[in-house]
């Protein structure tokens, strides 16, 4: 195969696809807000509902407290996951 041959792969070095890749890795895409609100409902939803359950027992019976409570902080992490999972995607796709 010759490095002229269109229907096979040719090294470029000096651009194309690996010249893109390196400026993209340079730019900043870290946390921003609904990056640390998820980390916020992770920390709600591991750490403060049980420890709300164990100091304050719930009221209502004992195996309905066991199906309700822990549902509650599931579906809120799991629709702000969704929700910065969307959110990010949008702004990265109106990047390009």
């Amino acid at each position: 195969m010759s490095s002229d041959d269109a229907s096979g792969y040719v090294h470029d070095p000096e651009g194309g696809v690996e010249a893109d890749t390196a400026t993209d890795a340079d730019s900043d895409d870290g946390f921003d807000w609904r990056g640390w609100t998820l980390v916020g409902v992770i920390v709600v939803s591991f750490l403060v509902v049980p420890a709300i359950v164990l100091v304050r027992p719930p009221v209502l019976p004992w195996r309905v407290a066991l199906l309700v409570f822990p549902l509650l902080p599931a579906f809120l992490l799991g629709g702000t996951a969704v929700w910065a999972a969307v959110a990010g995607g949008e702004k990265r796709d109106g990047d390009r």
